[in-house]
């Protein structure tokens, strides 16, 4: 961007100053594994116990008069996620962008960026997208939404704005940007340049010399100015958004063609647009944000003792400081720890200095080499209809504790390797089962043998609770042929 000017690119402005949030909602998180799995994210997670999650809070962040109703990109794996996080915040998005794959963000943006121009009511608008990512904290959302204010006017004029976070210490796990003049637009900086994750001294020299910034990697811009960068300087990726999206439909979870959209590149905006463009602008802003991104960051964002120990769950430490701990199930007991970070979960812990814990997304890598489940599952697996978690598992037999929500049903399904003999422990179950339907109470059991067509359905007000025990040559997930779903699921369950 010129340092004494702003370009327009005569596009049409939107009529109205309304931001429409494009929240990215993808992404598996594997830097806070073992919370943090592929198929349950960080975004999705309660983190130090907290009342909401990461991305509940992005929901609730964008809740308010100056912005519209959120679209959401997430994976199709995580839509009743996102479902059910919309559900428990009481909010409602405008529409849901379910990628067949992830590609990024310049393919999550443009995906976005073409649906909401789908959506306008009058040839000619141009929506103002503000996309964020769901998973980072914003401590002071006065200070956001005051930046996104000041961002506002630039943005109508065709610049894409990024907001740059004023730094409080060398940081290596951030990009930087380095400002240069201002603009016409109060608040709004140029941008000089991007700067990749420097290291610690790197870092001190850039804020030792001043007017650097963390990248957040939150962006305003308006829907045209966006794709017409993109044409520009990674044509490839409206292209392939284009032919994905070559029916969109009126109303619903847009799901872009699988075969069209994976031939788009995977690539960030800051590459394939931001390094490149004329059009970038910086607002800065101080705001408490982080993106969360490592054991050690959820630290720093914490509530510590004395000591400094930042403390989840049943956690008794002497003679300690410095240190994140946090347990999702057993007491976690320590002597002696500095600047450690432990984690539990029913299934799994981690341990590990500090300022090494970034390196676990190396142990996800290696635990994906291996037979075990670990690095895409929990012991307790949510489903759209609720959560089954694993008691025992021996040869030839498994042991479940599933519960299945008021007015939910599993699938109508067989299995072509195990039965499963079901006892009911809490609530009321309707269980068709080849051509016969009964109604188990609590302390009544069925069974459902090899091949049956068979489905559970919790006709009650509260939670049906069973306890299921299968038996036979192979106990997959995989081992289901839905013959009905009432949640489309298809195969990606």
């Amino acid at each position: 961007m010129p340092k004494d000017e702003l370009k327009s690119l005569s596009r049409p402005v939107q009529k109205t100053a309304v931001v429409n949030p494009l929240i990215l909602a993808g992404g598996s998180g594997t830097r806070l594994w073992p919370v943090s799995r592929e198929d349950f994210p960080k975004q999705h997670n309660r983190l130090n116990g907290a009342n909401y999650t990461l991305f509940e809070e992005t929901l609730l962040r964008f809740n308010g008069a100056d912005y519209g109703a959120p679209t959401i990109v997430t994976g199709k794996k995580q839509r009743f996620l996102v479902q059910d996080s919309l559900a428990e915040v009481n909010l409602t998005a405008n529409r849901l962008i379910l990628e067949p794959l992830g590609r990024n963000t310049a393919p999550a943006l443009a995906l976005g960026a073409l649906v909401m121009l789908a959506n306008t009511a009058e040839e000619g608008d141009d929506p103002l997208i503000l996309a964020a990512p769901a998973d980072h904290k914003v401590l002071d959302l006065d200070s956001f939404d005051a930046a996104v204010k000041r961002a506002v006017p630039a943005a109508q004029s065709g610049a894409i704005v990024t907001f740059g976070i004023t730094p409080d210490c060398p940081h290596t796990g951030y990009g930087y940007i380095e400002a240069a003049d201002p603009t016409r637009h109060p608040g709004v900086l140029g941008i000089r340049r991007f700067i990749e994750k420097p290291n610690g001294a790197k870092a001190k020299a850039l804020l030792d010399g001043g007017g650097c910034y963390w990248n957040s990697g939150i962006f305003l811009f308006s829907a045209r100015t966006m794709l017409a960068e993109l044409e520009c300087h990674a044509p490839a990726v409206p292209a392939a958004c284009r032919a994905a999206l070559a029916e969109i439909p009126s109303e619903g979870p847009v799901v872009p063609d699988h075969s069209a959209f994976s031939a788009c590149p995977n690539i960030s905006i800051d590459y394939a647009v931001m390094e490149h463009t004329d059009h970038g602008v910086m607002v800065p802003v101080d705001c408490g944000w982080s993106d969360v991104g490592s054991w050690d960051a959820i630290w720093s964002v914490s509530p510590k003792d004395e000591n400094g120990n930042a403390v989840s769950g049943e956690v008794l430490l002497l003679s300690s400081q410095g240190n994140y701990i946090s347990t999702y199930g057993p007491l976690i007991a320590g002597v002696g720890l500095k600047d450690h970070v432990v984690v539990a979960t029913p299934d799994a812990v981690f341990i590990s200095p500090r300022d090494q814990a970034g390196a676990v997304k190396d142990l996800v890598a290696e635990l994906k080499k291996t037979d075990t489940e670990l690095h895409r599952v929990h012991r307790e697996v949510k489903r759209p209809w609720g959560t089954f978690k694993q008691l025992a598992l021996g040869d030839r037999y498994q042991v479940k504790e599933i519960m299945v929500r008021p007015g939910a049903s599993l699938s109508l399904q067989m299995h072509y390797h195990r039965a499963e003999h079901w006892v009911v422990v809490e609530g009321t179950g309707r269980v068709e089962c080849d051509d016969k339907v009964i109604v188990l109470s609590e302390n009544q059991s069925t069974y459902i043998p090899l091949g049956a067509t068979h489905r559970l359905h919790n006709p009650g007000r509260i939670p049906l609770r069973i306890v299921e025990i299968q038996t036979g040559s192979y106990l997959g997930e995989d081992d289901i042929v839905r013959l009905e779903d009432t949640y489309e699921r298809g195969e990606e369950s």
